[in-house]
């Protein structure tokens, strides 16, 4: 592989972006979700017992323990921890010198320490991916205190090569989860019929895909698993560079599939980042403009190895279509202009398969590792000097070393796949860093593709206990006439609860008895989590005295026939009580409520007032009625303002800036020769004259 200088920085200055957006999501949730008014106050998840800062910090990895310490609440050190990403992810997106490894590093213990304190509403997939690629940011980052001279980076793609394994443990093992589960939706092909209305959370446009032909879904769900399975298989770690880039605009087009029907989560953005590692420089420097290719010592031998690199590439895409076209029987109807498919292997045959390429693929990652980090050594072993050479190798053997140990690591929750045994020690040393969230299991527990429509939770509240009104959320699928919502890249994490709890029960769910316990108090805080416009709150003026919860299954409706009246997104249909009757001063919520955790044992300390607590709480007056969407939207229109700005002055300084002399010198053109003039013939022959003086009276001359 070539270099990897601009897919780098790409990645970088797309970590720092995926940052902002993730500490600007969770800021605004922190009141309802954490606040001492909030769901789950934080303070409820603070040790009681005290314990030496050093030993809580290796128990639970988390700033929050330093509360106390700096005079801080619990929230209002969440607050902080939020407002530093939010300031050190913009600084590293507009300068790049501050894309280094202790700004990553900075970013990554921050998050990590949210992830830590912040119970299930901050334990998504997409929480741990993050972590992990922030990590890895760490180690592809150029070190600060070595930038310049003595900084070669002849170790980078060693270190970018270990986004592209992530990029492909990722990949390849969501595509198995999906067939290795057992989902019947999978195996008989209509997954994509039911997956627009079931994800976390569609948009409109997933209204349209639904209403695609059955027999186009069917194939759209076999050109997902190919492209999940067989694409990273034969082109992420392939030698030839055309495979590699088919792999990325592969995982280019799925990614905004995703994004355009179920909203753009960090989740989709991190594998974008993460694509970046199947480029290199010769793709943009080819984008741009033909490049000058060194002249082959033996053109003969260059032609055979382009000739057979083409023979491998087109052997590798007729196996992709061949196993497409076998694997799932497609034949086309050219009477009906149909396309069918089904799957033409059995579960025993895809386990085979599954055992015998999931060792092999660990091979082949250990040998491409190996490739990349001799190459660097070489690198570092042709630097000039003695000197030279041994402080490369010194970074080499440093940033081996560490690599070495992420990918081993990276081994353990992979291997765990198919059950490949593994050394103890191995085992060992990845419980002993588990808390730390370096590496992550993917695809592992596969939610199952529901086949009976889209379980919802819709909260009801009444003043007296006969008449019912719906608590409907801007961002959850509620009223039947009202359109998916659009978050973009904010993750409302209470509506991500609410559709895993739709799936579970409120048994398995103990912050959904805080979050009735707030809405029956009428707390403002929980109240904007639902809706930031009071108006559209129907219990704005006073709280409920009593809510119940029920259990709807919803469907996106079809195109209607009559076009005179407003057609209905969704329609549903009850299939249960999800929680009772309940009110203030309840036996049943108040058990509930001391079984979830959620009952103070401790009298609630005093407000402190520091003046750091006094910015916090200043800032927060400032951003409230802020939705998350909109306050993410404005960082990024003010992101995109200072770019443009930079590059007009950019442009205007470059316009005006004076020729220089060696431009002026190449520009100028050769004059043409000439006869001399009769002035000039005179001139020469007057210096010459004068030359011969000079010799004369010169002293050497007169000895």
């Amino acid at each position: 592989m070539g270099e990897v200088k601009i897919p780098r920085q790409m990645f970088l200055w797309s970590i720092a972006v995926i940052y902002v957006c993730a500490f600007a999501s969770i800021y605004v949730q922190i009141p309802g979700l954490y606040g001492d008014e909030g769901i789950v106050p934080v303070r409820l998840l603070m040790p009681r017992v005290q314990r030496p800062l050093l030993e809580q910090l290796q128990v639970s990895p988390s700033l929050l323990w330093l509360g106390p310490s700096l005079g801080l609440e619990p929230q209002h050190v969440l607050e902080l921890i939020c407002l530093l990403g939010v300031v050190l992810g913009m600084c590293a997106v507009l300068l790049g010198p501050l894309r280094d490894s202790l700004t990553f590093f900075c970013l990554w213990a921050l998050y990590l320490s949210l992830y830590n304190a912040g119970g299930d509403f901050l334990h998504s997939e997409w929480d741990m991916l993050l972590l992990e690629v922030g990590f890895l940011a760490v180690l592809v980052a150029p070190l600060g205190l070595l930038r310049g001279r003595s900084f070669n980076g002849y170790h980078d793609p060693l270190t970018f090569w270990l986004t592209r394994w992530l990029l492909f443990r990722l990949t390849f093992c969501t595509g198995v989860s999906k067939l290795a589960s057992g989902d019947t939706a999978w195996w008989n092909l209509s997954a994509l019929s039911h997956h627009f209305e079931n994800q976390i959370s569609p948009t409109p446009l997933a209204w349209y895909a639904h209403q695609l032909p059955d027999w186009l879904l069917k194939f759209g769900s076999v050109v997902l698993l190919q492209c999940e399975i067989v694409v990273p298989l034969l082109t992420f770690f392939a030698p030839i560079r055309r495979l590699r880039l088919f792999g990325f605009y592969v995982q280019i087009f799925l990614q905004l599939g995703h994004i355009l029907t179920g909203n753009c989560s960090l989740l989709n953005l991190l594998s974008i980042a993460l694509s970046f590692s199947l480029l290199d420089d010769d793709h943009f420097s080819s984008s741009v403009g033909p490049k000058k290719k060194k002249k082959p010592k033996s053109l003969t031998l260059w032609s055979l190895v382009s000739l057979l690199a083409l023979v491998v590439e087109l052997a590798v895409y007729a196996l992709i279509l061949y196993s497409e076209v076998k694997l799932f029987k497609l034949q086309i109807n050219w009477e009906q202009k149909t396309l069918s498919s089904t799957v033409d292997f059995t579960r025993k045959d895809f386990y085979q398969f599954l055992q015998i390429v999931h060792l092999p693929t660990i091979c082949v990652a250990v040998l491409s590792f190996t490739w990349e980090a001799v190459a660097a050594m070489l690198k570092c072993v042709c630097t000039q000097g003695i000197l030279g050479k041994f402080w490369s190798l010194i970074q080499w053997a440093v940033i081996m070393t560490a690599s070495i140990g992420v990918f081993t690591l990276s081994v353990v929750p992979y291997a765990a796949l198919t059950g490949i045994t593994l050394l103890p020690e191995v085992r060992d040393c990845y419980s002993s860093v588990e808390r730390l969230q370096l590496v992550g299991a993917y695809g592992i527990q596969h939610r199952m593709t529901s086949t009976e429509g889209r379980p919802e939770i819709i909260l009801e509240g009444s003043y007296d206990g006969l008449t019912w009104k719906e608590i409907n959320s801007m961002y959850k699928t509620g009223y039947v006439n009202v359109a998916p919502a659009i978050a973009g890249p904010h993750q409302p994490r209470l509506e991500w609860l609410m559709w895993q709890a739709a799936q579970r029960g409120h048994d398995q769910s103990p912050w959904f008895t805080g979050l009735v316990q707030r809405l029956l108090e009428g707390k403002p805080e929980v109240v904007s989590l639902l809706q930031v416009d009071e108006t559209q709150y129907p219990f704005s003026q006073k709280p409920p005295a009593f809510i119940k919860a029920k259990l709807y299954n919803y469907h996106f409706t079809y195109p209607a026939k009559d076009k005179s009246h407003l057609q209905d997104w969704w329609k549903r249909q009850y299939t249960g009580e999800f929680l009772p009757i309940v009110n203030l001063g309840d036996t049943t919520l108040d058990k509930m409520l001391e079984e979830s955790g959620l009952t103070e044992k401790f009298p609630v300390q005093p407000r402190l007032d520091t003046p750091v607590s006094q910015v916090l709480s200043h800032i927060r007056s400032h951003l409230k009625g802020f939705s998350g969407p909109l306050l993410l939207s404005t960082l990024l229109a003010t992101l995109a303002s200072i770019f443009l700005v930079k590059s007009a002055f950019s442009w205007a300084l470059g316009g005006r800036k004076p020729i220089s002399a060696t431009a002026d010198h190449k520009t100028k053109k050769p004059k043409e020769p000439s006869e001399p003039s009769t002035s000039n013939r005179y001139n020469r022959k007057d210096n010459t004259e004068g030359r011969k003086l000079d010799t004369e009276k010169s002293p050497r001359r007169r000895k």
